[in-house]
């Protein structure tokens, strides 16, 4: 046998990776809409909004909603959110492995997500109102904020949660968080996904675009991609650059916050899950603390605090959320104690 024929048959062996070809696709599929939603979105210039009245106001929604605007917004939603619960529901009992192939609720998941991520851009040029006009903007903030903390906890068994080293967390924990970690995220995802309309500023196409990619991890359940390091370092990662980006078109000089904010929990917790050299990792490290002096050093070092506030933050949302798992796991398991036979011929 040839060099070739050899290698033509190892390639043939080896399974083909459609799990990571519809990764890439769905990548592209990102970029597009995100494209096609600029280009939709000129035509909202002319809705009216009322002025921004501070932090806790969400601009973009209409000063006097009607009621096809707000049934039509929750309406999909609603609709968006329980299919995806509903395949979850049934990928898990389906008790399937994880594959490199596309399971049969990964390409429903897949085309719902699609066709509903269509039909928003649809709703938002029809009626444009997302569910930010009957909801506070810190619940949709929220909810991703929880999301990273979620992750946090559920990785902490892999790659730590302080420099490499894993927090004594019960493993009844973990398990738990990993096992019902889908309906938590999908809720996040598409909740905030139906909060904006979607409109064309930059924060919106980078948020949009950001969302596009969870609802693409959220349809992966189930196959190998959806595990992939790297694959969920990048989706941690670039809340970053979505953060910071942000900060700096809204010009409030906040982007440093954001920016070694969540860079500080890369260096400090996510970097250490992906395989790096330590060598790499000091050299990571270093870069950061100059960026970090030179960025608040042109502006004003007595400010050098801020990068400290998003993680503590999240570390003391890990713990809470951790604390929170433990005590409804605790009232559980006695409530399953006091219900079982044994317990209750005994107390005949």
């Amino acid at each position: 046998m040839t060099e070739r024929e050899r290698d033509t048959k190892g390639a043939a062996a080896r399974p083909r990776r459609t799990d990571l070809l519809v990764l890439w696709g769905g990548i592209a599929f990102s970029l597009a809409f995100a494209a096609l939603i600029w280009w939709a979105g000129q035509r909202l210039a002319s809705v009216p909004h009322l002025p921004d009245a501070g932090a806790s106001w969400y601009y973009w929604k209409l000063p006097e909603p009607t009621f096809w605007s707000q049934a039509t917004a929750w309406g999909f939603y609603l609709l968006h959110q329980f299919s995806i619960w509903g395949l979850i529901y049934y990928a898990q009992r389906s008790r399937v492995k994880y594959t490199t192939r596309l399971h049969k609720f990964n390409i429903v998941a897949l085309a719902a997500n699609a066709f509903f991520i269509t039909l928003h851009l649809i709703q938002t040029q029809v009626w444009y109102d997302g569910l930010a006009q009957d909801v506070s903007i810190w619940s949709s903030q929220g909810s991703v904020i929880v999301l990273l903390v979620w992750v946090l906890l559920m990785e902490n068994r892999r790659r730590g949660l302080f420099w490499g080293k894993k927090l004594p967390i019960k493993q009844e924990i973990i398990r738990f968080a990993r096992k019902y970690h889908g309906y938590f995220f999908a809720w996040a995802t598409i909740y905030t996904f139906w909060y904006h309309p979607m409109e064309p500023t930059s924060g919106h196409l980078i948020g949009f675009f950001y969302m596009f990619l969870l609802l693409l991890q959220g349809s992966l359940f189930f196959t190998r991609i959806h595990t992939n390091r790297w694959w969920t370092l990048a989706q941690e990662v670039i809340v970053l650059a979505h953060g910071a980006l942000v900060a700096v078109m809204q010009g409030n000089n906040m982007w440093r916050m954001f920016a070694f904010g969540f860079g500080g929990i890369f260096v400090i917790t996510q970097m250490h899950g992906v395989g790096l050299s330590r060598r790499v990792r000091w050299i990571i490290l270093a870069l950061y603390m100059v960026a970090a002096l030179v960025a608040y050093g042109l502006w004003d070092l007595t400010m050098i605090h801020q990068i400290t506030w998003i993680p503590i933050i999240e570390y003391l949302g890990v713990l809470i959320l951790a604390g929170i798992f433990g005590a409804g796991l605790w009232v559980a398991g006695r409530i399953k104690v006091r219900k079982s036979p044994d317990s209750q011929a005994a107390g005949a």
